[in-house]
């Protein structure tokens, strides 16, 4: 079994990776991954998403005991099935604004040379533009669930003084309205059903399924292939040229420590042999917190009616209705000091009861939303918990260690409230599902620690810079990279899935020795 490449994680980024490398008939690639293929229905029904969480198909992690959240645990679900986490999502498309990539200072990683990226992945709905491309595997579409409460949202958030944005990946984020969604004809567009599943026939693309990668093969100072498990049977695939990490935040780390390059100091006292010396393996972590707010009322529209027959219906025969909802229909960015030069806060609406993280069962026709705090200053960490590969590793993300963060998640709620306040959602917010006690500074600083919960956006573990140089090779080693959410160096404000896609897009020209698409910075509006 040996391939000029091999692929760990067959998610967001590997999909996309598998199918670009073997547009190149003399190109072998064995993608590799630990779950199962993408067949259950669930994963493409989009209203579906919630029933995916702690099943077979989730990596199914949590932090451990985080310090400023009371030492609650927080849940983080990750895929675990072809697509990754895009087959688990609430496909939003968000890129984040220009000034995140143009702050990573990476040679080639600015915003104007990964727009062009951006738009080789699209197949918008919109059209060609200067913003957008058409023709590409991912479709990039509005959504066609068109709940009443979402149009109040944003209707809200007008009468609060927001202004409207109808496309947050155009010339800027600020502002209120809906959001396009990784959708075709209704269905979900996972970067499996876009990319992967069009190259399945390649006889140069090998996909293994349902096997745990447990290290990378290193020898002298080379990756050389990986090694891991099916059920009993050990697997082992040899990589030719390079062995390429597509794990995510969480798992790409564990694998390099699991292979002994990191800190050296706790892979010696686990007893995994030390090869590389590389402490910056691991840390960096960065998520996106979200404050929920959660208004309950009569009107019988919300999500828990989305399982009737005539929606069912409608939903095969037209790609329409409540069964395409895919949470978040609506949102906004918002800055919550007029100092900021960016946004800092993305809200996040969607017609139905979101609690306890998405695990809990809806009781009340409900709206939630609430801002996801898309800069934030504090870091945490992944670590090895055991030498033992099927271990789930330590991950603690130091939600609000930075206390300034915890002053603008104040801000932002008290910005929700306010929005909650106006006349257009009054018919949806009758009652409050725990509320804070008021809105004084203690009490929103207290319902901050006691709701917050991550919004499922983990990245920077390998980052560009630290751990793999702006080639996405692993500094130290040779034929190893890593080529996920992880290399960002700092998180993009917004969800991360569409950055993850154009950052996989441009590695497969790097990967390849190709040219770069060339920048677009003189029809990019500042």
């Amino acid at each position: 079994m040996v391939y000029d490449y091999v692929i760990v994680g067959a998610g967001s980024a590997g999909c996309v990776l598998a199918a670009r490398l073997t547009e190149d008939p003399d190109v072998t690639v064995c993608l590799i991954e630990a779950g199962p293929r993408d067949t259950a229905d669930s994963i493409h029904v989009p209203v579906a998403f919630g029933t995916l969480f702690r099943t077979q198909l989730d990596w199914d992690y949590d932090t451990h005991e985080e310090p400023a959240l009371g030492r609650r645990r927080v849940y983080l679900p990750r895929g675990r099935v072809l697509g990754g986490t895009s087959s688990i999502n609430t496909m939003v498309y968000i890129r984040g604004a220009r000034g995140d990539f143009d702050g990573w200072a990476q040679p080639g990683w600015d915003f104007d040379d990964l727009l062009p990226y951006f738009k080789r992945s699209e197949d918008n709905e919109r059209g060609a533009s200067t913003y957008h491309g058409v023709g590409g595997p991912m479709a990039v579409s509005e959504g066609r669930a068109n709940n009443p409460m979402s149009s109040a949202f944003v209707e809200a958030a007008g009468e609060a003084g927001y202004g409207v944005n109808d496309d947050f990946n155009g010339a800027g984020q600020e502002g209120f309205g809906f959001f396009q969604l990784t959708q075709r004809d209704g269905r979900r567009e996972s970067t499996a059903t876009a990319f992967l599943h069009p190259a399945l026939d390649r006889p140069n693309l090998t996909v293994e399924t349902n096997v745990h990668v447990h290290r990378v093969l290193i020898e002298n100072g080379r990756a050389v292939g990986v090694t891991g498990t099916r059920l009993d049977d050990t697997l082992t695939v040899t990589a030719s040229r390079e062995v390429i990490l597509a794990a995510g935040a969480y798992n790409s780390p564990q694998l390099l420590m699991l292979s002994g390059v990191g800190p050296a100091g706790l892979l010696g006292a686990l007893g995994v042999p030390v090869l590389l010396d590389q402490p910056q393996v691991g840390q960096n972590l960065q998520d996106h917190a979200l404050i929920p707010l959660v208004y309950t009322h009569s009107q019988p529209i919300s999500l828990l009616a989305a399982n009737q027959p005539e929606h069912l219906q409608r939903f095969l025969a037209e790609g329409r209705g409540p069964m395409t909802a895919n949470g978040p229909e609506a949102g906004g960015f918002v800055r919550t000091r007029d100092d900021l030069t960016a946004p800092d806060a993305e809200f996040l609406a969607a017609p139905v009861m979101f609690a306890d993280s998405g695990l809990g069962t809806p009781t009340h026709h409900s709206i939630s939303y609430g801002p996801s705090m898309v800069a934030p200053r504090s870091r945490g960490y992944v670590l090895l918990a055991s030498a033992d590969p099927t271990a789930k590793p330590k991950i603690v993300h130091n939600y609000f260690q930075d206390e300034r963060d915890l002053d603008d998640a104040v801000a932002a709620t008290r910005i929700g409230i306010r929005i909650a306040e106006q006349k257009a959602l009054a018919p949806y917010t009758e009652g409050q599902f725990a509320p804070p006690a008021s809105d004084s500074d203690e009490d929103l600083r207290h319902y901050v620690r006691q709701y917050a919960h991550s919004i499922f956006h983990p990245a920077g573990t390998c980052a560009m810079g630290a751990v793999v140089d702006e080639q996405l090779r692993v500094n130290g080693l040779e034929g190893l990279r890593v080529v996920d959410a992880s290399v960002m160096p700092t998180l993009v404000r917004g969800n991360p899935n569409a950055a993850v896609i154009a950052i996989a897009e441009k590695a497969a020209d790097l990967i390849a020795g190709v040219a770069p698409l060339p920048r677009q910075a003189e029809a990019v509006a500042r």
